[in-house]
């Protein structure tokens, strides 16, 4: 009984990284997604933290948090997509955020964690890019 509780094989593994690719992708794709709506309605205002024009700026803010997320959640070119994630959070974090408190900072400080975490272990076999 007892092993079967702390079971932690493989596929228990895999199934915790899918969990935390859903996790740490469906709410971006919400953040990406007003973005996007904002574009197509001809709202082109957003910041320009990196002093590439704020075009610019959003295209590829919109790239990460949309479709980037996207394929994390997928496990589809999972480390490519999770490079764009990660600067978007370090820019997040280190310049947009910081004048702000800890606590203001700390949701771009955890999707910085889980997507370098993320990284470095891969999606997982639950994935599509374990298919290819």
């Amino acid at each position: 009984m007892k092993s079967k509780i702390f079971y932690s094989g493989p596929l228990s593994a895999d199934f915790g990284l899918l969990i935390l690719r859903v996790v740490a992708g469906a709410p971006m794709i919400t953040h990406g997604w007003m973005k996007l709506q904002n574009v197509l309605a001809g709202k082109l205002e957003f910041g320009d933290p990196i002093g590439i024009g704020t075009e610019a700026s959003l295209y590829l803010a919109i790239f990460a948090e949309f479709f980037c997320a996207i394929l994390l959640i997928l496990g589809f070119l999972t480390r490519i997509a999770l490079v764009p994630l990660i600067i978007t959070m370090l820019v997040a974090f280190f310049i947009v955020h910081s004048p702000d408190p800890f606590n203001v900072k700390e949701l771009a400080f955890i999707y910085l964690g889980l997507y370098t975490a993320l990284f470095f272990t891969g999606p997982g076999k639950l994935s599509v890019d374990s298919k290819l």
